[in-house]
């Protein structure tokens, strides 16, 4: 028995809210939960004492997360440092918090680890649970995370439309490139390939982190392409390397983590400097496109699904808690007749650890996907629109 805290750290995605409602609504159900707060801006925030009573919630907000982008506590990306640890102690002993609840990916799983393990070895009786979050796709022990569908049929549906523009401009615009989300792995420009209805649609060229980018094969491949369809759609992961390890996006600036930033902040981007290659290479006009952060708050383009299954992580995440398990992420399964259920998995297996595509889900030559990886992938969002084409009859 004993209050409860709860946090979001990260990125948000459009779901996240989901696992936040199923957290309080099943706190509010049970028995071993007394109070649960909420830190505003994540653990930086809960060392200021800046928490949100999230028991006394009415049930129309608290109805109303699944349906709400963004993180509704707020978010940071603070790097945990030892010396914090004793403080965050204190003010979990002086708010009588005995259960934890991160939501989050690879470095929040950390926080929790970290949190969870110095209150039990110094004395302190705490229950951390982790329940994942990222649109990457990336936690080890995890089917999915949630927040991957729904940002998977974003960016989808984004290359599905974008790549009729293209195909209708290609008299203008030879070539698209379209840049999604994905440091280390590159589950995000993988699921653009179910934007694919027949033979010949977009994209065409599909590349992740996980092989090295060749520049001449490149070259080749998109010059086939546009030479057989009149232009060429080119899916690229923020974070390809050349085989040298060189980021394409050039950028060497890092984040409180170690992680290479990339856009903005990099100064520039794997999507532009692909561009630029293509254009000088052929003379040919392009389009770009840089989603960046939308496809993690696109709520209108969110998986019922997803939703469902975030909401569950919550609960299960309460759950496990209350039960005395604590150490653990949360986590998607999925048997083999396709039906999705939870599990758990211990925080250190996860934590600052990312998990990139299985080799046998993108091709020999690293520019497209594999039936293994459509066969993956295809449960996980509802079917795409299908788009009318004018007969050529003259």
């Amino acid at each position: 028995m004993g209050n409860a805290l709860v946090g979001q750290s990260g990125g948000p995605t459009s779901v996240i809210n989901a696992s936040l409602q199923g957290i309080i609504r099943s706190a509010k159900a049970g028995d071993a939960i007394e109070t649960l707060y909420g830190m505003k801006f994540g653990i930086n925030g809960f060392m200021a004492g800046n928490l949100v009573n999230l028991s006394a919630q009415s049930d129309s907000i608290v109805d109303g997360l699944s349906g709400t982008p963004s993180s509704a506590l707020g978010s940071s990306r603070y790097k945990l440092k030892d010396e914090d640890l004793p403080k965050i102690r204190d003010v979990l002993e002086k708010n009588d918090i005995r259960f934890i609840f991160l939501i989050g990916g690879n470095d929040t799983m950390d926080t929790v680890h970290r949190v969870e393990a110095y209150c039990r070895n110094h004395g302190y009786n705490l229950n951390g649970i982790g329940i994942p979050k990222t649109v990457d796709n990336d936690l080890y022990g995890t089917d999915h995370t949630p927040g991957y569908p729904s940002a998977a049929r974003y960016n989808a549906l984004s290359v599905q439309q974008s790549g009729r523009l293209a195909r209708d401009m290609q008299k203008v615009d030879s070539f698209v490139i379209y840049q999604t989300i994905g440091r280390e792995a590159g589950w995000l420009a993988a699921a653009t390939a179910l934007a694919r209805k027949q033979d010949g649609d977009p994209p065409h060229l599909i590349y992740c982190p996980e092989r090295p980018f060749h520049k001449v094969e490149f070259l080749e491949d998109a010059k086939a392409s546009i030479a057989e369809l009149g232009y060429v759609s080119v899916v690229v992961s923020e974070g390809i390397k050349y085989p040298d390890g060189t980021p394409v996006s050039a950028s060497e600036k890092q984040d409180k983590f170690g992680n290479v930033e990339f856009g903005a902040m990099g100064g520039s981007s794997a999507g532009l400097n692909i561009h630029r290659i293509l254009a000088d290479a052929t003379g040919l006009r392009g389009e770009f496109q840089i989603t960046e952060s939308l496809p993690m708050c696109a709520i209108d383009r969110a998986e019922p699904s997803d939703i469902e299954r975030a909401a569950g992580c919550g609960a299960e995440a309460v759950r496990l808690a209350s039960s005395g398990d604590s150490g653990y992420m949360v986590t998607i399964t999925r048997d083999g007749s396709g039906r999705f259920g939870y599990g758990k998995a211990p925080l250190s297996d996860v934590a600052v650890r990312a998990r990139e595509m299985p080799p046998e889900m993108i091709n020999e030559r690293g520019n497209d996907v594999t039936g293994a990886f459509m066969k993956y992938a295809r449960p996980l969002i509802s079917p795409l629109p299908d788009y009318v084409s004018l007969e050529n009859i003259r």
